[in-house]
């Protein structure tokens, strides 16, 4: 039996790259999977078509982020999903980036970066809160920004530290009701959305170079993290995040 047969998951910004690769992975466990969306319906349909094709069973919800309400829809239609049932496993993924250093960074870009990366992710758990079934989990996905000194991604890098930095709190406060909360940190990853650096050969060779196992990651690499931290066998890790980047910016490579 698969290891989250009987079991529901919530993946925000489920329409493509990693939050789609996450979907999948935990469709193929035998979840029901909630697949989130912003705004491209055929994205959307796209993921959950994969989950169907490949067995498995999913729901699409949309609501976009950074919109007044876009939380209460969500919970609207993924109550109409669940039918009645509990949530499992929730995978804060949605998010949006930046390219600007501190002096190009606007007061609206500065407000959409917190209200999709940070408001957002923070209310979706506050209104889970209530669904997520004993014993449940909560993944949010980070970035190894946080670890990184890049000024052309600073305000990214703020708000995924601030994401990251609520999973030892939740973590202590969830820990008697079974329930997990951590933080997936992914590096350089090839996706649609990164393909305007991944796509030039001379950038992703300074990547791998300062990475120890020397490439870039795929999405895959990320969602069997996920995975894991969502079944059975993650259920003694809490309140940490994981680096999942390859063992990029450790240090010199001999």
């Amino acid at each position: 039996m698969a290891a989250l047969t009987g079991r529901t998951a919530l993946v925000t910004g489920a329409s493509r790259g990693i939050g789609r690769a996450v979907a999948l992975r935990l469709a193929a466990e035998g979840a029901l999977v909630a697949v989130h969306y912003g705004g491209d319906d055929e994205a959307a349909k796209a993921t959950v078509a994969r989950i169907e094709e490949a067995g498995g069973r999913a729901f699409a919800v949309r609501a976009r982020f950074g919109e007044e309400g876009a939380v209460d829809r969500l919970f609207r239609q993924l109550g109409t999903g669940l039918d009645g049932r509990g949530l499992d496993v929730l995978v804060n993924n949605a998010g949006i980036s930046s390219g600007h250093s501190i002096g190009q960074v606007t007061a609206d870009e500065w407000n959409r970066l917190l209200a999709v990366n940070v408001t957002s992710p923070f209310f979706v758990i506050q209104r889970a809160l209530p669904l997520l079934n004993d014993g449940g989990r909560i993944v949010n996905i980070g970035s190894t920004a946080s670890r990184f000194a890049v000024s052309t991604q600073i305000g990214y890098t703020v708000t995924k530290a601030a994401l990251e930095s609520l999973a030892p709190s939740l973590a202590n406060e969830l820990g008697r009701r079974g329930i997990t909360v951590n933080t997936v940190a992914p590096g350089a990853v090839r996706t649609d959305l990164t393909a305007g650096y991944t796509s030039i050969p001379e950038v992703v060779a300074g990547i791998e170079a300062i990475t120890a196992l020397g490439r870039l990651g795929e999405v895959e690499d990320v969602a069997d993290v996920v995975g894991f931290l969502a079944g059975p066998q993650g259920r003694w890790i809490t309140g940490q995040t994981i680096d999942v980047s390859g063992g990029t910016y450790l240090g010199p490579i001999a």
